[in-house]
């Protein structure tokens, strides 16, 4: 993968996480793929967040560039592409859990139907395992997205 240019607004670490990950749809894609199990164009068209396409085509071919994730052809259907997570896009795990829990306890008064995950409490309690967990059990779903 070709490096990409140096479009980034400064030298801040967080501004320029922000320049990757700090649109609109860049966390919700991988959202859909860790914990949701999304991997074609037509999961992510299908979600209730109601992507466009051409924000989508961009958004995956952006983190494509910066390595969050790849794309290969769908072994049954080489018509299909696939987009999986690399480790860096796992490496994401943690701001999105953080990120759901800051919504928990700082929007659920202002959105009650906030849908929170059954072991989120339970994944409160203990991160780290948590963060392996998921990690782990989207690998095994990588791995048999790869060899279908």
């Amino acid at each position: 993968m070709k490096k990409m240019k140096n479009n980034f607004r400064c030298k801040c670490p967080i501004t320029s996480a922000l320049d990757i990950i700090g649109d609109k749809w860049s966390l919700v894609v991988i959202k859909l793929m860790l914990f949701e199990g999304h991997s074609t164009f037509k999961d992510f068209i299908e979600s209730p967040e109601a992507i466009a396409t051409n924000i989508l085509s961009a958004r995956l071919k952006m983190l494509e560039e910066f390595d969050l994730l790849e794309k290969h052809k769908l072994p049954a259907n080489k018509k299909t592409n696939i987009y999986v997570l690399t480790e860096k896009g796992l490496a994401l795990t943690p701001v999105l859990i953080e990120f759901t829990l800051w919504s928990k306890y700082n929007i659920e008064d202002f959105n009650p139907n906030l849908k929170l995950h059954k072991d989120l409490n339970k994944l409160e309690k203990n991160k780290e395992v948590g963060f392996k967990t998921i990690i782990t059990n989207y690998k095994l779903h990588r791995q048999s997205l790869l060899n279908l």
